[in-house]
């Protein structure tokens, strides 16, 4: 009877104590097709509204005054839905600033406590739904330091509210920022995720047959806990170059992923730092056709017979065509089942709105 509720259970359980690692996980799975065609190695290279997300000093390279963004991916054979949107404003010459809301929900679950009425006859009219959400609103302004040339800042000021039904719900708050250094066709960036921790304090509302469920099944009774985010800085270097005549543009860019919060299965750790590469390409034709390609989730695991460790690499790839003010860009990527190949179909769009000159 509570096989609809297995996943729910688990989650509460797990989220009943304060926990330092894989908190907040739906922000780490990225926005913009073009960026996830790239294996999510992108915070140098970046130069859009999705800077928002990816590094709010890449905010300062957008070329037009406004510029939206809205992004759809399913996953999980669309049981979860992911969606962004955001939007961008130029201040002026120093400064952009940023807003963004992202949304990864599984809806309609249904919840079978009540399946049986009192006199323990089964009745599917008793079943209802609840929704599982992750939301996060991202406040963003990026600025240029005149006295340091080259090197631009930004920073996020992130909101997170995530629910489960009626039983659980938490509010979350947090800081990210960034930061760009151009030198002649280099570009280099640091993205520092979650610098001064981010908290979810978790409440929950639990009735007497919910708390019953969880006694029968074994499960400890979750209570108001506190979840952590730690620090998280990424580091990242992109070149591009421009092949003949100036009509076809090669970038490559490299992303390190730092974590700090214990041993990862990354093909570089220690007790107390892990690091993950990310590897991304863009073949550009007039700027106005692009093919991407990339490897993530680059991470150490066992073999099917848990003998030994083995390297396990996450490929992506994507397509980009720009007309006028529009971009339409389209990936094809996974959030890490590479084992059962449940890759996704993830498109994005871009419309860009520059002030009209005087006559």
């Amino acid at each position: 009877m509570y096989k609809f509720l297995a996943p729910v259970f688990l989650f509460l359980a797990i989220s009943s104590s304060a926990q330092v690692k894989y908190s907040n996980e739906f922000l780490n799975i990225g926005v913009g097709a073009r960026a996830l065609g790239m294996g999510n190695a992108n915070v140098a290279s970046v130069e859009d509204v999705t800077a928002g997300y990816w590094n709010p000093a890449g905010l300062l390279k957008q070329k037009n005054d406004l510029e939206v963004g809205l992004m759809h991916s399913e996953y999980f054979a669309g049981i979860a839905k992911y969606d962004y949107m955001g939007i961008s404003k130029r201040i002026d010459t120093n400064s952009v600033a940023a807003f963004s809301i992202l949304r990864f929900g599984v809806d309609n679950i249904p919840n079978t406590l009540d399946l049986k009425d009192a006199n323990g006859n089964i009745d599917y009219n008793r079943i209802t739904s609840f929704n599982a959400v992750d939301f996060a609103a991202l406040l963003s302004y990026a600025r240029k330091i005149p006295q340091l040339k080259g090197i631009e800042v930004g920073g996020n000021f992130k909101v997170i509210r995530r629910t489960l039904g009626d039983l659980a719900q938490a509010w979350g708050f947090g800081i990210d920022a960034g930061a760009m250094y151009n030198y002649k066709n280099w570009k280099f960036a640091a993205m520092g995720r979650d610098i001064t921790g981010t908290f979810n304090a978790w409440s929950y509302n639990l009735n007497e047959k919910q708390i019953a469920t969880f006694i029968q099944t074994g499960n400890e009774i979750p209570s108001s806990s506190l979840e952590i985010t730690v620090p998280k800085l990424i580091l990242g270097a992109a070149r591009t170059y421009l092949l003949w005549k100036n009509q076809i543009s090669v970038l490559g860019e490299i992303n390190l992923i730092n974590t700090f919060d214990g041993k990862r299965n990354t093909v570089i750790k220690t007790n107390l730092w892990s690091m993950e590469p990310a590897f991304g390409a863009e073949i550009g034709y007039k700027g106005y056709v692009y093919l991407r390609g990339g490897l993530g989730n680059i991470q150490k695991q066992l073999n099917d017979n848990a003998t030994k460790f083995i390297t396990t690499v996450q490929p992506n790839f994507g397509v980009g065509v720009r007309y006028k003010v529009f971009t339409l860009d389209y990936a094809l990527t996974d959030i890490g089942d590479r084992s059962t190949a449940l890759y996704s179909n993830v498109f994005s769009l871009k419309i860009a709105i520059n002030k009209k000159t005087p006559k």
